[in-house]
């Protein structure tokens, strides 16, 4: 359904402080900038090594360091791919060879075992699961649709309270 893809090594040498594409080598934050790209955007990735289990995901092209998994697939959608990681997190995280830099071998990935609607259902799943995403985490969206309920809750139950 997906092969898994060993990212491509980079040394520090070669990246940039701010120009460029982000890499991505043993943790979600990005460890600097490098001229090329070797990972498109909207790629779901998962970390190897270090902060080893960690899912992330990169809304633009990024270079992914060989302590890095990207999935090469035409029959799971990235974002899709996103939140069914994010929702086997702790699962892979148990997988993680706990050692001096603690790792996530290849084959405890392959081995995970998904339930894979066609692609329009994983597109309605997406558009729902970032929605919601959307209300609880970004407060100028979340805050004010949570107030706008509470004012409507209000008003239906003082309309209630008051009728006699």
């Amino acid at each position: 359904m997906a092969t898994v893809v060993r990212g491509k090594r980079v040394v520090k040498s070669q990246l940039h402080p701010s120009e460029g594409y982000p890499v991505y080598q043993n943790s979600l934050t990005t460890l600097g900038y490098f001229e090329h790209y070797n990972r498109e955007a909207e790629t779901a990735f998962l970390i190897s090594a270090g902060a080893a289990g960690e899912v992330g995901y990169t809304r633009s092209r990024c270079w992914t360091a060989d302590d890095v998994w990207t999935f090469d697939t035409e029959v799971i959608g990235q974002r899709y791919l996103y939140y069914l990681l994010m929702s086997k997190q702790e699962t892979i995280k148990a997988q993680v060879r706990k050692a001096s830099v603690p790792r996530l071998s290849k084959s405890a990935i392959e081995n995970l075992v998904f339930i894979l609607p066609p692609l329009d259902q994983q597109d309605r799943i997406v558009a729902i699961l970032d929605r919601f995403d959307t209300l609880t985490t970004d407060l100028s969206q979340g805050l004010p649709a949570e107030i706008d309920q509470r004012q409507k809750q209000y008003a239906y139950w003082r309309d209630r309270l008051l009728q006699f």
